[in-house]
């Protein structure tokens, strides 16, 4: 569920309703319509708002250009000449009046002028709608990263604050001898948070994940996984409980992680001092 809040929240489903994605982007996020329902929820209520918008901030066309054009659609259809001429009917044949026809003329005049009208204030409202969601999404885009960090902050600080927890400073191994992450540990409320900021390690594939373990009676016990990645960098990551464990390990594993540790795929370990 992370990864569909980011994807949500990284701005492509505005540009998507505007059509300003490319042909792989539009292949993304209609992927991401069919495998996620909350996607697509999402996507109809920025449509419907788009609508509301559109139709909340129409604008008429001036009256000097509504003039021009109606003036130039009447002089074309009022001449005659331009119509082709057609036989005389026959005697079982009413003629309409002419000055019904010029009536119909002159309206069918003023209906083009106003739908002219019409779509000039559209393309309008469309323009300066395209230019207001780039800026919103922009700022939505700031807005998230603050609010990340802000979060990351309040996370942080509230575990550094808590007595109850121990810090730990897991180092590199043989694997990665310059790597290092945090780990805090409560021995009072058995919880384990990874602080994402500090975790000096490589980015992983898609297809590996980072598996962190705690060696409990001599036994590795599975704390969860997770991904080096710009989508967990600014946050406290919670992982498994654990009680009493004697020492923190990092592994490299397939993604989803493994029963048992991949011994000489381990990046980082510390020691638990009580």
């Amino acid at each position: 569920m992370e990864d569909v809040k980011a994807f949500i929240e990284s701005g492509i489903l505005e540009l998507y309703v505007l059509g300003d994605v490319s042909p792989a982007e539009k292949k993304q996020v209609e992927a991401m319509i069919q495998k996620h329902l909350v996607v697509k929820a999402e996507l109809e209520e920025m449509e419907k708002a788009l609508e509301s918008y559109v139709f909340a901030n129409a604008i008429q066309p001036s009256d000097s250009q509504r003039n021009k054009i109606l003036n130039s659609l009447v002089t074309n259809l009022a001449d005659d000449s331009t119509f082709n001429k057609k036989p005389a009917p026959a005697d079982n044949v009413v003629v309409m009046p002419t000055g019904q026809t010029d009536f119909y003329k002159y309206a069918f005049a003023a209906s083009i002028a106003l739908l002219i009208g019409s779509l000039f204030a559209l393309s309008n409202v469309y323009n300066k709608l395209q230019s207001s969601n780039r800026q919103l999404v922009a700022l939505s885009t700031q807005n998230i990263r603050i609010s990340k960090t802000v979060s990351y902050m309040n996370e942080a600080l509230g575990v550094f604050r808590d007595t109850t927890y121990k810090v730990l400073k897991l180092k590199g191994t043989k694997n990665l001898p310059s790597g290092g992450m945090t780990v805090a540990w409560s021995p009072v409320k058995k919880e384990v948070m990874i602080d994402m900021t500090a975790l000096n390690m490589p980015e992983n594939d898609k297809g590996h994940q980072y598996q962190l373990w705690a060696i409990v009676a001599g036994k590795p016990v599975d704390l969860g996984v997770f991904d080096r990645s710009s989508a967990d960098s600014v946050s406290m990551k919670k992982m498994k409980s654990v009680s009493s464990p004697t020492v923190f390990a990092v592994t490299l594993e397939p993604r989803g992680g493994s029963v048992n540790p991949t011994m000489d795929k381990m990046m980082v370990a510390g020691a638990v001092n009580l």
